[in-house]
């Protein structure tokens, strides 16, 4: 029987773990105790556009023009042997003599061979450059969008209220009183639109808003503009932890818009002290919207003016029937509730 000399099984393997080293396609180097290259894979030089002779029994460290000489990434790999810990995703930035500024991460781990006790260090290098380059390409991009859209978003206010100065400047001028009150409730929908518009802050289509600040943001804006000091009319919000997308939160500030300026204008004929609530409730399947006062209740509907127009009516039916809601309308004891329940979008 003839043995294999220790040389020959030696060199077999050492053809064995190149060739291994060899199918990996990221670039990859076989580095000693010392973190010097003992071997590269053909990827690394194909990379990095260096030869054996650049690469092989040199430091990692002196490799190329020095861009691995990084003190904390030195001690990172000096700690892998001693400590039997790995690098996992070490991300670097740098400049390559061949190929330019690239984003590489870094993944070590050691290696023990039980033959002749050696341990070695294997360090994968992955190019990152493209992946990130498009993530900042995508930050750039939302943060213009983000712009465009408050850009947008002011030009749309400024264009409403321009409108709604308009609606009000033509009723002044007008000799009927049935136009001159369509030009005025034309007026007060602009103006709703333009309140709406200014609480609801740019957002992605479908982006969850949550409720309770919104309304309040909105209900503070109402009462600023149309309760007067001496209209002692208490505008407030009870409303329970919840959010709505963004799509919904436009209908559910338009319902509640529409229904405050009717019970500030119907609820109340006589004067005196008054209170409007809007509550807002949230469930796993559906959200509820209310609207109450307590004026004179359903003999001077909230939603039914005396006068003959039934737009306002009009507009929360077909709000609520846009979010395939479900419309109730009853006493309050004094006063009135509106109340409308969704179901959520899946």
């Amino acid at each position: 029987m003839v043995e294999k000399s220790p040389l020959a099984s030696a060199t077999g393997r050492r053809s064995l773990e190149q060739a291994i080293v060899d199918t990996v396609r990221d670039p990859l180097l076989v580095l000693d105790e010392e973190l010097r290259v003992v071997s590269a894979s053909r990827s690394y030089y194909s990379v990095f556009r260096v030869n054996r002779t650049e690469t092989e029994g040199r430091l990692l460290f002196e490799l190329g023009n020095g861009q691995w000489n990084i003190p904390e990434l030195r001690k990172r790999l000096g700690d892998i042997i001693p400590q039997d810990s790995t690098l996992e995703k070490y991300e670097v930035e740098l400049e390559f003599p061949s190929i330019g500024w690239r984003t590489m991460l870094l993944n070590a781990r050691k290696v023990y061979y039980e033959g002749n006790g050696a341990t070695n260090l294997l360090l994968a290098i992955e190019d990152d450059t493209v992946r990130r380059t498009l993530e900042r390409e995508k930050d750039e991009l939302l943060t213009q969008k983000d712009l465009l859209l408050r850009e947008m978003s002011h030009r749309v206010n400024n264009s409403l209220s321009i409108i709604a100065s308009i609606l009000l400047l033509k009723a002044a001028t007008v000799q009927s009183d049935e136009t001159r009150r369509h030009l005025r409730e034309a007026h007060e929908r602009v103006l709703a639109i333009a309140t709406v518009q200014e609480q609801l802050e740019p957002s992605a289509y479908g982006e969850p808003i949550e409720a309770a600040a919104y309304l309040t943001r909105l209900c503070e804006s109402l009462a600023a503009s149309m309760i007067s000091d001496n209209h002692p009319i208490l505008l407030q919000v009870d409303a329970a932890s919840g959010a709505v997308t963004s799509e919904h939160a436009v209908s559910m500030g338009l319902i509640v818009t529409e229904l405050v300026i009717n019970a500030l204008k119907y609820a109340f004929p006589n004067g005196g002290e008054g209170r409007i609530i809007v509550r807002f409730e949230s469930s796993d399947t559906s959200w509820r919207l209310s609207i109450s006062d307590n004026g004179v209740g359903m003999t001077t509907s909230l939603t039914e003016p005396p006068a003959k127009s039934g737009l306002g009516t009009s507009i929360i039916e077909a709000l609520t029937r846009q979010l395939n809601g479900r419309l109730t309308i009853s006493e309050a004891s004094p006063g009135t509730t509106v109340s409308m329940t969704f179901p959520r979008v899946s």
